[in-house]
C-alpha cells in the first residue's frame, strides 16, 4: 500500500485508488476506501432488526436489511463529511489524519459542503422508505453525528459520544422491526454504544501523541494507564448486555455458539491489546466486523431458529 504518511488509514490503492481527481478526493472524504465505518454502522441495525420478536415477515426484514445497508453507506460518510469538515485545521496537524482532502486542500469548504448535502439527501431517501417510528428517531441521530466532532474538544469521553452516534443503528433497526422501543431493544443499544467505546478506545490509541501536543481530548489518552482493564470492562459489560436482550427476548438455542465466537474475538483482543502499537490497534479495531459480524449471525439465528427446524 502506498502511503503518504509513516501511519495513516487512508487507502490509496483499490478502486479509489485509481479515480481522477476530484473524484478520488471525494471518494476518500466520504471514506469510500475504507468500508469498516459503514460495517460498524449497519451491524447494529442488523442486531436489531432481528431482535425484534413482534417484526415483519422475514422477507420484510432482509428488505430493511438492504435499506440499512444503503442507508449506513450515505450517513457513515455524511458523519465523516462533518467531521472533517469540523477537524479540518486539527487533522492537518496529526500524522495519520493529515492527508484527508479537507485538511490537505485537495478538496475545498465548499465542495465538502456540497458533498454533504448529496449525502443528506440520499439518506433522507433511505428514512422515507422505513416505518414512521423511524422518521420520529431521525432527528436525534443527526443531533448526535452533528455534535459528535465537538466531544474532543469538551470531554475527555469522545469515544462514549461516538458510541451513541455509531451505534444509533440499534434503536433504529429494533423500531423498524418491532414498531416500538422496548426494554430488548435498550439492552441492545447500551450494549452497543458500550462496545464501541471499547473499540473506538483501541482506535484512538494511534493518536495519543498527536492529540497530548495539540491539546484534544479523549478517552484513549484518559485509559491508557488501565487499558487492558478499561477495554476488557467495556467488552465484558457489552457481551453481558447483548446476553440479557437475548434473553429478554426470547431468542433461540442458536444464537449462542456465534455469540460465543464474538467472546472470543473480544477476550483474545483484550489479552493482546498493546496501545503503542498503533499498527496492531488499527487490526484489532478492524476486526471488530468479525465481531459484529459473528453477533449478527447470532441475532439473525436467533430470530428463525425456529423455522430451521419446521
Amino acid at each position: 500500500m502506498s502511503q503518504t504518511h509513516p501511519h495513516t488509514d487512508i487507502r490509496y490503492n483499490g478502486l479509489v485508488g485509481r479515480l481522477k481527481d476530484p473524484w478520488r478526493s471525494y471518494a476518500l472524504l466520504a471514506r469510500l476506501d475504507r468500508p469498516v465505518g459503514t460495517w460498524l454502522l449497519l451491524l447494529p441495525g442488523v442486531f436489531g432488526i432481528f431482535l425484534a420478536s413482534n417484526g415483519p415477515s422475514l422477507g420484510l426484514k432482509l428488505f430493511y436489511v438492504v435499506l440499512f445497508g444503503i442507508g449506513s453507506l450515505l450517513m457513515r460518510s455524511a458523519g465523516c463529511v462533518i467531521n472533517d469538515i469540523w477537524d479540518r485545521k486539527i487533522d492537518a496537524q496529526v500524522s495519520r489524519t493529515a492527508g484527508r482532502p479537507l485538511a490537505s486542500g485537495a478538496l475545498s469548504l465548499k465542495q465538502g459542503l456540497g458533498l454533504l448535502t448529496f449525502l443528506l439527501l440520499g439518506g433522507l431517501a433511505v428514512l422515507l422508505a422505513l416505518p414512521p417510528l423511524c422518521w420520529a428517531l431521525a432527528p436525534l441521530a443527526m443531533l448526535l453525528v452533528a455534535l459528535y466532532p465537538a466531544a474532543k474538544r469538551l470531554t475527555w469521553w469522545p469515544q462514549l459520544v461516538m458510541g451513541f452516534t455509531f451505534g444509533f443503528g440499534a434503536p433504529m433497526g429494533y423500531a423498524a422491526s418491532q414498531k416500538a422501543i422496548d426494554l430488548p431493544g435498550l439492552l441492545l443499544y447500551t450494549g452497543v454504544i458500550i462496545w464501541q467505546l471499547g473499540f473506538d478506545t483501541i482506535y484512538g490509541f494511534q493518536d495519543m501523541e498527536d492529540d497530548a501536543r495539540i491539546g484534544v481530548k479523549s478517552t484513549s489518552r484518559l485509559m491508557l494507564k488501565h487499558a487492558h482493564l478499561f477495554i476488557g470492562s467495556c467488552y465484558g459489560a457489552a457481551l453481558a448486555l447483548f446476553a440479557l436482550a437475548a434473553l429478554a427476548a426470547s431468542l433461540h438455542p442458536l444464537f449462542w455458539p456465534p455469540f460465543l465466537l464474538a467472546c472470543f474475538l473480544l477476550a483474545r483482543q483484550t489479552m493482546r491489546l498493546s496501545p503503542h502499537d498503533a499498527p496492531l490497534c488499527l487490526h484489532f479495531f478492524r476486526q471488530n466486523i468479525l465481531v459484529g459480524q459473528a453477533l449478527a449471525v447470532a441475532f439473525i439465528l436467533g430470530r428463525i431458529g425456529p423455522a430451521l427446524f419446521t
